[in-house]
């Protein structure tokens, strides 16, 4: 054993350090420090690799946005790629596209410095930097093809000033600045080359399935035709299956976009033909064109949609979308949406979508339902409305008869209106408490829409209701919006059932009651001949206070004529007119957006950043 010292031994003598040495060895800690910091942060930046999600900004494709989203960190992190970077540029998001109370990234510049900044717009679109600086800025560097910008934004920041990111469409707005800027204060918002994108921003993080071995793949596509030189056009192309083309499964498509004009192909459907028709003319052209045989618009049963920034769309493991075989029709339309707003000419176009299917069948069929309202001129909406609700109702009674015990599966939605809609929910209520959303847009648009695969696949029972509103805006009109407006959710599910379309409208004998009411406390007359149409009455009506509030009760409370139909567009059997609304006792809560824990007070102070001297 070591020998041990005595206590009494003199101890050995501590080093003594100057002065000098202690602040070398103190500053070398921070040093180190700040080495691993940096290393840290830098370890933060997503790579570009790390984008799945992309799309061109504006119709030039100058500005292309790059994302990805984090649910554990609930965030956003954006990369933006400036291909032609003048002295800065606005990025940000609001309610409908506009730039007033916008919430915004700004980069800016001087000429001489640059900055990157957290703004806001108030309603005369004047920029403030925001007090409470969310946009964090990651990363900028520049590269042969432009200046990558990373940044970061939370889903919520709970600053009034702010966006709340959701679920749905985001309007994403941008501004060029093509001068340069001495202060954010002074940059006019309404001088500046502007525009809008829309989006979903929140993708679904899902799993994507493992596709067999024997897939095969169709391309449905334009025939290398000419976009026209117009701001908007809707092209159709009828493509068509194989003579004798067996049954198959649609596992999963993809969209296919001509390189060159990702910024001009804003949206694409491929519908399957009505079966009672042995054969469809061919067409490529205009889908308004007074060329367009007629027949082809019994060619809306939906195969795939694809909208701007989606990605590929897959079918759950154990389902797919049958294709071919008896009793169904081999007659395909292709519909492809060309938003051209710089009115481009020549540019040739062969975009289009790729189906995958398989030979081997999966366990179930796909099915589409339609929920919401029935097309009918019962449910109007008066002129001068900001915030109208309009509720489809498919009821307990329609479910219980048409379900199968084991219920029915929705793993993706379609939701649909016309110009007015603004905001579409579709609800599941069982035993009159709302269990959950099935799917919902908050800032809807019409304007973009697209199949959604849903975060969790939603469960439906015989007995359960699904409850579909939507609220309407007709500030722009002057008077009553009629026929001309839809409420719907295409839900896709499993296992198909005969069930197609389960939606209400207002019982017919108490509107005729609500025009008699409005003849009563009006001095001219509602003409109630019958030979005067439903729409004729509407538009006859004299839109005050009263009329509107009492119309807004009667689809409140009035019984419904309940449409619970099969594929063949015939109802289940049953009394389907004069039903109760359904009673909710208990709704949903609203959720509380969670706030990111504050790193307490920042400055509302720009990053400067070294970008060199912007051209002129």
């Amino acid at each position: 054993l070591p020998s041990m010292q005595s206590s009494g031994s003199k101890a050995c003598p501590c080093p003594s350090f100057k002065l000098r040495e202690v602040a070398s060895m103190y500053f070398t800690m921070i040093a180190v420090f700040l080495v691993i910091l940096v290393v840290a942060l830098q370890g933060s930046v997503p790579r570009g690799s790390d984008f799945p999600y992309k799309v061109p900004l504006d119709p030039q494709g100058l500005l292309e946005l790059s994302w990805n989203v984090s649910y554990p960190q609930q965030a956003v992190h954006f990369q933006l790629l400036i291909r032609d970077l003048q002295f800065g540029l606005l990025f940000g998001m609001s309610d409908r596209g506009e730039f007033e109370n916008a919430d915004l990234a700004v980069l800016w510049s001087d000429g001489h410095n640059s900055y990157f900044g957290d703004a806001w717009s108030d309603a005369k679109g004047q920029l403030h930097m925001d007090s409470q600086q969310d946009y964090q800025l990651l990363g900028a560097r520049r590269a042969p093809e432009g200046l990558y910008l990373v940044f970061r934004r939370a889903f919520s920041t709970c600053d009034p000033k702010d966006y709340l990111i959701e679920d749905g469409t985001v309007h994403l707005i941008y501004g060029i600045l093509e001068k340069p800027v001495h202060s954010l204060q002074s940059i006019n918002i309404s001088a500046i080359h502007r525009g809008l994108q829309r989006v979903q921003l929140l993708k679904p993080n899902i799993t994507i399935p493992v596709l067999p071995s024997n897939m095969k793949t169709m391309e449905i596509t334009a025939p290398d035709i000419v976009i026209p030189s117009q701001e908007t056009t809707y092209w159709c192309y009828m493509a068509e299956l194989p003579e004798g083309f067996p049954k198959h499964h649609i596992i999963m498509y993809e969209p296919i976009i001509t390189a060159g004009n990702e910024a001009l192909v804003h949206h694409m459907e491929v519908f399957q033909c009505a079966p009672e028709f042995d054969s469809f003319p061919h067409y490529n052209g205009p889908c308004d064109s007074k060329m367009k045989p007629e027949r082809l618009n019994y060619c809306r049963h939906v195969l795939a949609a694809w909208a701007m920034g989606a990605q590929a769309f897959y079918y759950p493991e154990e389902a797919g979308l049958a294709l071919g075989g008896p009793g169904s029709s081999r007659y395909l339309r292709l519909e492809i949406h060309y938003h051209n707003p710089l009115v481009l000419e020549g540019r040739q176009d062969s975009s289009g979508i790729r189906l995958y299917y398989t030979a081997t069948l999966r366990r179930y069929d796909a099915g589409i339902m339609e929920l919401g309202l029935v097309y009918t001129p019962v449910m109007a909406i008066p002129p001068g409305e900001d915030n109208f609700l309009l509720t489809g109702y498919c009821t307990d009674k329609c479910t219980q008869l048409a379900l199968p015990a084991a219920g029915i599966r929705i793993f993706a939605s379609q939701l649909h209106t016309h110009l007015a809609g603004r905001k579409v929910v579709t609800v599941l209520s069982r035993d009159g408490r709302e269990q959950q959303v099935v799917n919902a847009d908050g800032h809807y648009s019409p304007h973009f829409q697209e199949i959604r695969m849903l975060k969790e696949i939603v469960a439906v029972f015989p007995g359960d209701e699904l409850i579909t509103t939507c609220t309407y805006n007709t500030e722009d009109r002057s008077r009553a919006t009629v026929v001309s407006e839809m409420c719907v959710n295409y839900i896709h599910y499993y296992p198909q059932t005969q069930l197609e379309l389960c939606k209400s409208a207002v019982d017919p004998g108490y509107l005729h009651r609500y025009f008699n009411l409005v003849n009563r406390f009006n001095d001219e007359e509602v003409c109630m001949c019958p030979q005067v149409s439903v729409p004729q009455q509407f538009y006859s009506i004299p839109w005050n206070t009263f009329n509107r509030e009492v119309l807004r009760s009667l689809y409140g409370f009035a019984p419904i004529s309940m449409h619970c139909n099969k594929s063949s567009a015939v109802r289940f059997p049953g009394e389907w007119e004069k039903q109760p609304l359904p009673t909710i006792t208990t709704r949903l809560r609203k959720p509380t957006p969670r706030c990111p824990p504050t790193p307490g007070p920042q400055p509302a102070a720009p990053v400067p950043l070294k970008l060199g001297k912007l051209r002129k």
